[in-house]
């Protein structure tokens, strides 16, 4: 087992936290909506309302538990996001356009086709802010599924899924800062802005301190939280003023290891249970080598990864998707079937629409070992949104609980349907292939 660990590519790990994350996820799902509906509800309302803070005579800031859930911990979350869309316009599968068209030219059918979808279906002015809900794929979930069909779902497969729900959060997190935020104060983004720049111009020369970016890290989201804009987008900024470049190369690493390593043994003294004050000092120095040696946002985005995936994720759900289902609770039925139809329909229709119409142009290419079908059935998986979709739906719905609780129950019925759809279609797309009726198969 730990042979196993060690031979993972860094993508495999990734999916093989976000595959955990996602059944985590599910568990905390399920665990709201028996909570929420059981005869111990009311603790839960109460628990997520209830206020915590800081506050003196000079400065206040106390929320509700949820919000600094959703504003808080969602910020981390963001943040991790924000690493990963980095890398992957650096050095991952977005850093140049033939390796990045298929994806993103998928992505860009998985947004509209979705908003059109919504648009056409939905007649109320009450609920045309909700146009935003159905465009991200939550990526926790979608692996998960993928991970759980073993090897019906190639690793090509996974990697599509990964880069083009990554481009689908670059674009909700768009959404987000320009759509969904209102009351702008722009005193203070400038204040935010300014100290962005000292950190993207640090980040520029390859200088990262990791306290003083969380110092102005935090400055920075509450910032964004008082000025209008929603703190979670500071998150994103945040990461791309972390450097991906290492300080020390692997040659000079393992140069500066060995002396250490030496310098360590000639002050060993064996009769000594402790380490002399020249042993400290070189274990200090090793530990700056190793520091430098890695890049920071990569060693970042590991820190992180298994913190959002295991606790924040789970959080969010436990806290958000307990909709309390009673006969007599207030419902908007077209906006569930809009969003349901929305997330499953428009993502399934959007992105084999627009990944297809790439490859008959010749701009694209249909990623290694992986079929037609198995296209549709990711297709189709993308309107999995649960995690994007129910925090859009929190802002585009405030102060409006029936609408929300009617968003919720739309995004779980069209997540529902789009993963068992999505794993259908991908299941038996590998049986046809493994079968040989779709060898050499392709889209003429």
């Amino acid at each position: 087992m730990a042979l196993r660990k060690k031979l993972l590519t860094p993508f495999q790990q990734f999916v093989q936290i976000e595959s955990l994350g996602g059944v985590l996820l599910l568990a905390a799902t399920v665990v709201a909506l028996v909570w929420a509906n059981s005869g111990w509800s009311d603790t839960y309302q109460a628990l997520w309302e209830r206020k915590l803070g800081v506050q003196t005579e000079s400065f206040s800031l106390v929320k509700p538990l949820i919000l600094w859930i959703n504003d808080g911990l969602m910020a981390i979350f963001f943040f991790l996001i924000g690493l990963e869309i980095k890398r992957e316009l650096l050095i991952g599968e977005l850093n140049s356009l033939r390796k990045a068209t298929f994806p993103i030219v998928a992505a860009i059918g998985g947004i509209v086709v979705p908003l059109g979808v919504y648009l056409l279906l939905n007649d109320q002015a009450a609920t045309r802010d909700g146009w935003g809900i159905p465009m991200a794929t939550d990526i926790a979930f979608s692996l998960a599924i993928v991970k759980a069909l073993g090897r019906a779902a190639p690793l090509g497969l996974k990697v599509f899924l990964t880069a083009f729900a990554i481009v689908d959060d670059l674009c909700a997190v768009c959404i987000i800062a320009i759509f969904y935020s209102s009351g702008i104060a722009w005193p203070l983004i400038g204040g935010a802005a300014a100290l962005l720049a000292v950190l993207f111009a640090l980040s520029a020369r390859g200088i990262y301190v990791k306290y003083l970016t969380l110092a102005l890290g935090v400055i920075i989201w509450y910032l964004f939280l008082k000025a209008g804009i929603h703190p979670t987008i500071a998150g994103v900024l945040l990461a791309f003023t972390v450097p991906i470049r290492r300080r020390l190369n692997v040659r000079d690493f393992f140069t500066g290891i060995n002396a250490s390593a030496d310098r360590l043994m000639e002050a060993h003294d064996p009769t000594d249970p402790l380490l002399t004050p020249r042993q400290v000092s070189e274990l200090g120095h090793l530990e700056r080598l190793v520091e430098e040696v890695q890049s920071p946002l990569q060693r970042l985005e590991h820190q992180f990864h298994g913190w959002v995936a295991y606790f924040i994720m789970p959080v969010f759900a436990l806290a958000n998707a307990g909709v309390v289902l009673s006969g007599d609770m207030e419902l908007e039925t077209g906006l569930i079937l809009s969003i349901a139809a929305a997330l499953f329909v428009g993502k399934l229709t959007g992105i084999s629409l627009f990944s297809f119409l790439a490859v008959k142009l010749g701009l694209a290419e249909l990623p290694a070992g992986v079929s037609p079908l198995q296209v549709v059935g990711v297709a189709a998986l993308a309107g999995l949104g649960f995690t994007m979709a129910i925090f859009i739906a929190n802002l585009a719905f405030a102060g409006q609980p029936a609408l929300i609780d009617s968003a919720k129950i739309g995004i779980l019925i069209g997540s529902v349907v789009a993963a068992a759809t999505g794993a259908a279609l991908i299941w038996y797309g590998s049986r046809r292939t493994l079968g040989g009726a779709d060898a050499g198969a392709g889209v003429s």
